[in-house]
Parts: C-alpha cells; structure tokens; sequence
C-alpha cells in the first residue's frame, strides 16, 4: 500500500502510530504538523512543471436569478456599464439589461380636489440616476469625490442610448419551467431602435461632481413657477450629497409608459406592467473620436438598493399640475410632483468582447467580466505515475503563478480564483470547486496579491488536499485547472458545483509554466513532504 498521506487529515493517526514507535526508538525527536524531524525520516521539497495557457471565455452567467440570499438576492453584485479600450487585452463594452419596478397605487394628481378642477400636467424633468461608488477626499467650498468604481480612461467618453426591451424576460426556463432560467453574458435582445436618453448617442463619461441636479417647475402655460435643487444624501444626519450619474430621458416616454398608464389595467401589478413594458437597455459602445484615439472607461454600479433611497437606481420623473379655476383659464393651484421608478425584477449584464486571440508565448492573459482565463495543467506525463510510488508523506503543495513585470500592470486584480473544469461524456463542461476550498478555508487556500520589493510579484494557492487525494488514489479524477480574476460569487459556496459569474473588471499578465523562457518565475508547483530514510 503507498504511504501517501493528507496533511491534517491523517495527523491523529500519524502521531498514534508514531507514539508506539517512539517507546522503543529514541531518536524520534519532533513532530509537528505532519512534519517528522529525526534520523529515520527527512523533510525535503521537489518542484513540478505546470502547463498553463490561454481559456478564451465565451460567456458567463449574465443573470443573479440563482445568486439567492446574502448577499444578493438574485442579483450580481455589480453590473458593468461603458466601454473599456486596452491593446494588451480584449476590448469590453459593457450594457445593463433591466426590468421596471412600479407601484401600482400611484396616481397622477394627489391634490384633494373636491371641486373637481380641470388640470393639465407638464413633464419638468425626467432621468436615470445610477448612484457612484466614491470616497469624499474634502468638503470646503464643494465636496470633492474620488470615484471608486471606475476602469480605464475617463477622460475619454463612451456613446450611451436606452432603449426599449422587447424580449420578455422570465424567471423560469421556457423550455422546461421547473427550472430557473439562464440569461448569459453575451445573450442578444431585441430592443425597439429608438433611443430613449433626451440625447441620441450622448456622450459619457464618469465624474464625481454630479451631486446636485437643478429643476425648474413650470406651469401648464410654461411659466417658472419655482426651482428646486436636489441633493442625495447617505441618510438624514447628513447634508453633503453623493454623486450620481444622471441620463435625462425624453420626456414623451415617461408621459407614455409611466404617467399615462396610471389607475390603468397596465399598472395594476408588477406582472401586468412587465407585460406592456419589459424594460430597458442601457447600452453602452466605444466612441470614435475625431483624433483616432481609442478609449473609455467601465463604471461599475450596485442595483441590488431597495427602496427610493439616495443608494437606489432609479427613474425619477418631476412633474407640474396646473389647476384651473371653474370654467376659467385662470390658474387655480399649481402642485408639483415626484415619482421614482426603481430599477429591478429581473437585471442582467451583457458583455460585447473582441475575442481576441493572444499569441503563444511566455506568458498568459487573465482578465474579468467577459475577458479571458488560463487553462491549467498538473501531474501531466508520468509525473502522477512516479509520485504515486514514492513513500511520501504531503505536507504542503503550494501552486504559483508569477505577473509579467514587462505588462500594463495598473489594472491589476487584486486576488484569482481556481477552480476545477472538466468534461462529461458529451463533452459538455463540468466546473467544481477545488476541496482545499472547504477544508483549510480561503485564507489557507489562497490566490491572493502578494509583492515583492514593493513591486506586484505572484499569487499562490495551496492544494494540499486536493493534490493528496490524487496521490493517494482516493481519486483518479484530475481535470484540467482554471485560473480566473476573482470575482465574489467565487466563494459563496453552496455545493461543490462551481457556477461562473464575472463583474470584476481587473486584468494580469502572467507568466507561464516555459522553463526556458521564465526560468525561476515560472509557474510552479512546489510539494513539501516527509519520506522515510533508507
């Protein structure tokens, strides 16, 4: 029988069988942590080769309808919404898919009108607001943000339009409605060709000093008849606003979908209104500027807010009733109105890529959202063979994988992800977490930034466990390895089936498994183990 053995795992029965040994054998001397220090047993290392090359994605789960629970309740995390240009990767642009929360009790005029005066109403304003991710670095004059949810170039704008959705979107699979249906990353929808931004092709870029918006009241005449200045604050004890993103809307579109449907069979439930209206695209593409140059930036967005609140994507429509006096034109009372509409329901994101094909070389191209993975290998030829016959006892296999210093390293992801990607008998991939995972926990199983020298230098992972159970023959199955930029889905773990969602927009270059050209930055796998002297 091969004498393979798991750290942790098989430690109580080591030291029992170690304890008898010791009553008659005197040089035992140490054992801590599966590690035997003392003449009959050495404690050594050896390095194995990896392969590692370029997994091209070609979608990923664009939906969060089966992300229940915290912290997502059935949304992603994050949605993406621009346009990110970058000639050492693929080039993303990024649109949001959304459904239209109402509230069915909404009516057009709120004035308590016991004489039943005529009124007409008049749109001041509508827009999207999509609130920011920042950090307040001052309040004298202004505050002053830094806009923490931005990568690329802002400075270069993206084109922005919104459309109407025309494909229905479900919750249950029509094909089999036991199921939960799947909207993925690169999914098409059919939307109506009119843009529905007050703009048509608007130019957009991200800033921090959107935190206020004027509205000017008028009546039905188009008199002024006030201004109001709002702020969106984090909560009541606070008057210093947030910044958002606001995208005016064309006012005939609120007034048709929205203000004309009130105390209709349109808005009588959410169901009913998802019917006449399934909601909206915002789509975002690359901008060609007159100078060539190439750009623009992806905003990341939290939708999962509920409520009307300052930290809720929202429709917000202000309007003005203007009242008449009886059988006159004389203006009676003039009420004005807000009516937010929240972004909800169903909500996906959808990635357009370039799919581009990178070149074999030194190194591989790791990149979030739709962009691409690396395919990893080990215990290739007869390395699984040879080791299998040794007299080992594992005490620790740690896999590294070092970053490219020569590549575009400002976008570098803070943490990677690996998981397990194999094959059924159709050929249909079947993706599962790796054990060490669940049994030492993330802290222990790593994939985390490390540097060197203040510099951005490697990742590690340590797969212990998993490598020990290949060994031992406890299991024969050993698929092929993903590397991906860590996305926080990763580690909501709920069974052993790895699910595959992406909106970390990070990216990293690193180096592959060629001695040759890498030498002692290859990447590696290095096993620590204990073996009996001769």
């Amino acid at each position: 029988m091969k004498n393979i053995y798991r750290k942790g795992i098989y430690l109580g029965v080591l030291f029992l069988v170690f304890a008898g040994v010791i009553s008659c054998e005197e040089d035992f001397t140490d054992i801590r942590s599966g590690v035997v220090s003392n003449t009959k047993f050495s404690t050594n290392d050896t390095i194995l080769e990896v392969l590692v090359s370029n997994a091209a994605i070609e979608n990923i789960r664009g939906d969060g309808l089966e992300l229940g629970g915290t912290p997502f309740f059935g949304l992603q995390g994050q949605y993406l919404l621009g346009a990110y240009i970058n000639d050492e990767y693929e080039n993303i642009e990024a649109s949001i898919v959304s459904q239209i929360n109402i509230n069915s009790a909404l009516k057009l005029a709120s004035y308590d009108n016991p004489d039943g005066l005529l009124y007409e109403t008049t749109i001041d304003t509508a827009f999207l607001r999509l609130p920011y991710h920042a950090t307040l670095i001052s309040n004298d004059s202004r505050p002053i943000y830094e806009l923490d949810s931005v990568t690329g170039n802002s400075d270069l704008p993206f084109t922005l339009n919104i459309y109407e959705l025309e494909t229905y979107l479900n919750t249950l699979n029509p094909a089999d409605p036991t199921k939960t249906n799947e909207f993925l990353s690169d999914r098409e929808y059919e939307t109506n060709t009119n843009s529905l931004t007050a703009v048509e092709n608007m130019d957009f870029s991200p800033t921090g000093n959107d935190t206020l918006v004027i509205i000017k009241r008028r009546n039905s005449l188009g008199d002024l008849y006030k201004t109001d200045t709002i702020r969106y604050t984090a909560n009541a004890n606070t008057t210093v606003p947030l910044p958002m993103a606001i995208i005016p809307l064309k006012k005939s579109f609120v007034k048709e979908v929205f203000l004309d449907n009130y105390e209709t069979p349109n808005f009588e439930s959410q169901s009913n209104f998802n019917n006449y209206f399934r909601g909206i695209v915002i789509d975002a593409k690359e901008k060609t500027h007159a100078s060539g140059e190439r750009g623009g930036a992806l905003i990341s967005f939290n939708l999962s807010s509920t409520g009307v609140g300052a930290t809720s994507s929202l429709i917000e429509v202000y309007y003005t009733n203007t009242f008449f006096k009886s059988n006159s034109t004389e203006i009676d009372t003039i009420i004005t109105n807000t009516h937010a509409f929240q972004l909800g329901g169903i909500v996906n994101g959808k990635y357009k890529s370039n799919n581009k094909v990178y070149p074999v070389n030194n190194e591989v191209k790791l990149q979030g959202a739709a962009g691409s993975e690396a395919k990893i290998e080990i215990l290739k030829g007869t390395q699984l063979t040879d080791l299998r016959d040794k007299d080992w006892l594992i005490n620790d296999a740690a896999l590294t994988f070092y970053i490219n210093q020569d590549s575009d390293t400002t976008n570098t992801a803070n943490q990677l992800y690996l998981y397990k990607r194999g094959e059924d008998l159709n050929s249909n991939p079947i993706s599962s977490h790796i054990k060490d995972i669940f049994t030492e926990g993330l802290a222990t199983f790593g994939g985390f930034l490390e540097k060197e020298n203040n510099k951005k230098d490697h990742y590690t992972f340590r797969i212990t466990d998993y490598l020990s159970d290949i060994l031992s023959g406890e299991t024969d199955y050993n698929p092929p390895l993903r590397l991906k930029v860590y996305n926080t889905s990763d580690t909501q773990i709920t069974d052993t089936i790895f699910k595959n969602y992406n909106w970390n927009p990070k990216s990293i270059s690193i180096l592959n498994g060629d001695n040759n050209l890498n030498g002692v930055r290859r990447a590696q796998l290095k096993i620590s183990y204990t073996e009996k002297n001769n």
